[in-house]
């Protein structure tokens, strides 16, 4: 381990077919989130506090896929999920089908301490009123009138005959205007190298009631190893899922010897093409090296190193603005 890292706080707001209407105010949340983290992180000194902080606050953007934006079931509700882990003592924190819950990763962070790992359903929402989380009355406010219309543009597509499965199966062309895509993630790492990530979802438009993404699956959506490194990933859950994406990321840096950048973007190609389904992830590695891929369209990501913001949304674009100190 390098006796001295430059901390980092590295986020994503979800990969996918992003409307060109929605790129503005993606790239304005990631960087306000990136922002939030990298500034927790330096008042408390812990990279949970960071990497939570940043996913709070795109929870609360109703341009995000998490929280306030979460995307709708079949039924016209709003199931959430959310995982979070420590890299220097592996301990991680999952929670799904949560509702009426503003942050679900604040939520997540809070089973961690329990002696699980992972809770979900009604289980997570006893739980949750156990802790004192406001269940918000009357049920319902999360959902945004962007999800509203994004359902309904799925729901009128079937009764034209769509194909009701086409999205889950592939996970590769998003032909709904309005559906929005991908989840909210963020990863950090200190001084001395200690590594979070956490990542949070409302999941895909017109999803069964009960469905599960990658995103509260640690391996998958989330993982955190000092020893390595830290990713969070985003894109078609089925998909990820099955190729445990941010494991892969992590076992190329370990095994192959590749750098952040370089294991990410082999590890999202050599999944979609043997899987189809498209998928982004941001990585920090051991020696606070940055990581960002996708092979869907666009993902919007952006991170926090002393004064310079990096960020971007397309394919090759990276952007940076120096802040004042």
């Amino acid at each position: 381990m390098p006796s001295s890292i430059e901390p980092i706080v590295l986020v994503h707001g979800g990969a996918g077919d992003i409307p060109v209407s929605r790129v503005e105010g993606k790239l304005v949340g990631v960087k306000l989130a990136a922002n939030r983290g990298y500034d927790k992180l330096l008042k408390t000194g812990c990279v949970l506090d960071a990497v939570e902080s940043a996913v709070r606050s795109m929870e609360l953007d109703p341009y995000f896929n998490a929280g306030y934006g979460s995307v709708l079931t079949t039924e016209g509700n709003v199931e959430m999920e959310a995982s979070i882990m420590n890299g220097s003592t592996l301990r991680a924190g999952c929670a799904s089908l949560v509702k009426d819950i503003m942050h679900p990763i604040s939520l997540a962070r809070k089973v961690m301490d329990t002696p699980h790992n992972f809770l979900a359903g009604a289980g997570v929402m006893q739980f949750a009123k156990e802790q004192g989380f406001e269940i918000l009355h009357p049920p319902g406010q999360l959902v945004t009138d962007y999800a509203r219309e994004a359902l309904e543009e799925w729901k009128e597509d079937h009764k034209r005959g769509g194909n009701l499965f086409a999205r889950t199966e592939i996970g590769a062309v998003n032909k709904y205007k309005k559906s929005e895509v991908g989840t909210v993630g963020a990863v950090a790492i200190d001084s001395q190298g200690n590594i979070a990530v956490a990542t949070s979802t409302g999941g895909i438009t017109g999803k069964f009631p009960g469905r599960i993404g990658d995103t509260p699956l640690v391996g998958a959506g989330t993982y955190a190893d000092n020893n390595v490194g830290g990713v969070s990933t985003t894109g078609h859950g089925e998909t990820i899922m099955k190729y445990c994406l941010a494991h892969a990321i992590l076992k190329r840096i370990e095994l192959l010897g590749e750098d952040a950048q370089k294991a990410t973007e082999n590890a999202c190609k050599a999944m979609t093409e043997r899987l189809i389904g498209t998928a982004g992830a941001i990585t920090i590695d051991k020696e606070g090296k940055v990581g960002v891929a996708f092979t869907s369209t666009r993902m919007a990501w952006a991170y926090r190193q002393k004064s310079m913001m990096k960020y971007g949304i397309e394919q090759g674009q990276l952007l940076e603005e120096k802040l004042e100190n």
